[in-house]
């Protein structure tokens, strides 16, 4: 695991990336107060890392190229945030980011704490299913909040996170991402990312809700499983071109900082409004399996709690879960 506090290893990158071409050993040693010895244990460490350094004789150093890392001080480099991701805690492999999260909360991880992962053993997505997560192509992370509101309200920050991860995804690529009720984000009809919130509360108040969120970004068509519920995609797959995964990280826990302020400020309507404006279904007819049953209607929005709202032949019908689809027959 990797934390966010400052190493020296941390402090000769950061040198390296902020010097106009080359830095020397001896300025390097002279700055950090390290003997010319430790600053080339770590210039050793970073390119075991992954990052291409050269050396010029006799004009010392130079970052080349980064990684495609998750780590703290790739996401913090140019990090414009008040409190999320102040403290972030990146795991090489986890067992699902959720359940790293939640254990933090409830130990008193700061409010905005961030857990990633580059990997994920046992993901998990909504009703308990698996959630896909290979190594080194996608983002996985969850964020710690601590919102002074009621326990009810808490499913409404689904909605904050699914409007985040939508906005962030087509301002930082321009592809058109759109949301899908209660907590898919799809492109082209497929899905890209899912979000999966959890609470620790008392009747009376919440200790920490856990946002979590899935986003495939580099993912192939041969790392999908053969057994999807639901056509999947990646920003890979639909832009045709790979991205930097701590820079998106950090576009989309800027974006969710806006919004989590917009949204403990003016309310949920305003929320409520931009997710709207994202979903793909408004209007259309569309049939929701809530396990027991089918039910089928015209998608007319949500309510102020998030559920969905049906127009099932003239009689408004409030749905609290299950899978929609869009219906092969349109007259509702």
């Amino acid at each position: 695991m990797h934390d966010s506090r400052h190493t020296a290893q941390e402090e000769v990158l950061s040198l390296l990336r902020h010097a106009d071409g080359c830095i020397s050993g001896e300025e390097l040693s002279r700055r950090l107060g390290i003997s010319r010895t430790a600053i080339w244990k770590h210039i050793k460490a970073l390119r075991s890392h992954g990052y291409e350094i050269r050396a010029a004789s006799g004009r010392g150093y130079q970052l080349v190229q980064v990684p495609d890392l998750l780590s703290p001080t790739e996401i913090q480099n140019g990090l414009h945030t008040r409190f999320i991701a102040r403290n972030v805690y990146a795991f090489d492999q986890v067992d699902s980011t959720n359940h790293q999260a939640m254990l933090m909360g409830e130990e008193g991880a700061a409010d905005g704490t961030v857990v990633i992962a580059d990997a994920q053993s046992s993901g998990k997505g909504r009703l308990g299913r698996r959630w896909a997560s290979p190594a080194g192509v996608n983002l996985y992370a969850s964020i710690v909040l601590r919102p002074p509101i009621a326990p009810h309200r808490a499913p409404q920050l689904t909605f904050v996170s699914a409007v985040a991860v939508a906005q962030a995804i087509n301002s930082f690529s321009g592809l058109d991402a759109r949301v899908k009720w209660p907590n898919d984000i799809l492109i082209d009809d497929c899905k890209v990312g899912g979000l999966l919130n959890e609470m620790s509360a008392e009747s009376e108040r919440v200790h920490s809700v856990v946002l979590g969120i899935g986003l495939n970004v580099n993912m192939t068509a041969s790392q999908f499983p053969t057994d999807l519920r639901y056509p999947a995609t990646s920003l890979f797959l639909s832009s045709g071109r790979k991205w930097p995964r701590a820079a998106l990280a950090r576009h989309l826990f800027e974006k969710l900082e806006q919004l989590y302020h917009q949204y403990l400020n003016e309310g949920f309507e305003p929320i409520l409004q931009q997710w709207e404006s994202l979903c793909c279904w408004q209007g259309r007819v569309v049939e929701v399996d809530r396990g027991t049953d089918r039910i089928r209607g015209r998608f007319a929005g949500l309510d102020q709690t998030g559920a969905l709202l049906l127009d099932a032949g003239g009689t408004l019908e409030k749905i609290y879960s299950g899978d929609v689809r869009p219906s092969d027959d349109e007259t509702g």
